[in-house]
């Protein structure tokens, strides 16, 4: 099916995303997947390549392009070639709107550059030990002592959480208010009592660094305070939907992926003297696949053009993360399922992409959260 929603000038950054991983990424991952973390000599390459702020404004070194279809374009390049280790969307996608709408000048000035360039990796910290999904469970407070705040909690799964040189933390700025007493700070690497745990040892995505954070006492000056005081909660929400719509774009793309292999597999791939496809039930496998596949890119596309257009809500965002990363864990299962024992290898594309998808359905806000929110918008 002819997709319409990408231009001519679109699809030569397409190119120019493959190139990159073609050079930069694909020779190395492995390795990195061994290590449990990217080089960050990666994340300077992407800068170098124009890859990362894409929406930057061009006065501190970004793309200047807010046309969220690139984003999309990046989103999918990284889903087909298994490379979720380097976690550009949630630099780009997640972390960069905060920093473009809620910054202010003078730390837009002092962060933005290397944002763009990749000396300045960022993460985003929001779950603990204790709390998840429910931002009212959050114990990370922040105290104010006068020209600074003083720090104190724990944070656990944080992507980026090693090699991040801006952390953007949610903690609690008064007693009182619940969700609402809730403020972003901007922790700097080398902050005293600010300490990095665990590289945590992940079922999937072994190459992206996901770490505990710990601060103990760390002295976060008046300006790294990011957006409005007690202001998190909105300004959380409000990103929401870019983030889930991100990872619903990947989940299809990286679905679409895994099946043209299995497909490509299933036509060499002998049984009872003739390959897998002449099988009837094999057939049917790849066609249900297939089809759904196909119903699930054309709704995805529909909200990518929406979020272009500004016109994307949480309802839908939520539909498209829900929707498309439950059929990135079927249709990951039922592809190895079809390589028989050389899916159950570790050499092989599909089950990386087996455990690489599993996650999917949990971060950025879990398939029943989703479900939850779409609940509401329908029954409320």
């Amino acid at each position: 099916m002819q997709r319409q929603i990408f231009t001519p000038d679109h699809e030569a950054f397409r190119q120019t995303v493959r190139t990159f991983l073609a050079k930069e990424v694909e020779p190395h991952y492995a390795q990195w997947e061994r290590d449990g973390i990217v080089s960050r000599e990666a994340w300077l390459a992407a800068g170098r390549q124009g890859l990362l702020g894409l929406a930057v404004p061009e006065e501190y070194g970004g793309g200047g392009e807010p046309d969220f279809r690139y984003a999309a374009v990046l989103a999918e390049e990284f889903a087909r070639a298994g490379a979720p280790g380097l976690a550009i969307g949630l630099h780009n996608d997640v972390i960069g709107p905060y920093l473009t709408s809620l910054a202010t000048d003078e730390q837009k000035r002092r962060w933005l550059p290397g944002f763009c360039t990749g000396e300045r990796i960022t993460a985003v910290a929001m779950t603990e030990p204790g709390a998840g999904s429910d931002l009212q469970g959050i114990r990370t407070t922040a105290e104010d002592r006068g020209d600074h705040w003083l720090l104190n909690g724990a944070k656990t799964f944080i992507s980026n959480g090693i090699l991040a040189d801006l952390v953007v933390v949610v903690a609690r700025t008064t007693p009182e208010g619940g969700a609402k007493g809730l403020s972003l700070l901007v922790v700097e690497r080398g902050a005293p009592g600010f300490a990095r745990g665990r590289n945590l040892d992940k079922v999937g995505q072994k190459s992206q660094d996901t770490a505990e954070l710990f601060f103990d006492d760390v002295r976060v000056p008046k300006e790294n305070l990011l957006g409005e005081l007690h202001g998190a909660f909105v300004h959380l929400m409000t990103n929401l939907a870019q983030e889930r719509l991100t990872i619903a774009v990947s989940a299809a793309a990286a679905a679409e992926h895994v099946l043209d292999l299995t497909t490509a597999y299933v036509k060499e791939r002998q049984a009872f003297g003739r390959p897998l496809a002449k099988l009837q039930h094999v057939r049917f496998q790849i066609a249900e696949m297939a089809t759904e596949c196909a119903v699930t890119r054309a709704f995805v596309d529909r909200c990518i053009a929406d979020h272009a257009a500004g016109t994307l809500d949480a309802a839908h965002a939520s539909m498209a993360k829900y929707w498309a990363t439950e059929l990135q864990v079927r249709v990951t299962d039922r592809c190895l399922q079809l390589h028989g024992g050389y899916g159950y290898m570790n050499e092989q594309p599909v089950a990386r992409a087996y455990t690489d998808a599993r996650v999917q359905t949990i971060y950025g806000g879990t398939t029943e959260i989703m479900k939850e929110i779409i609940g509401r918008s329908l029954l409320s």
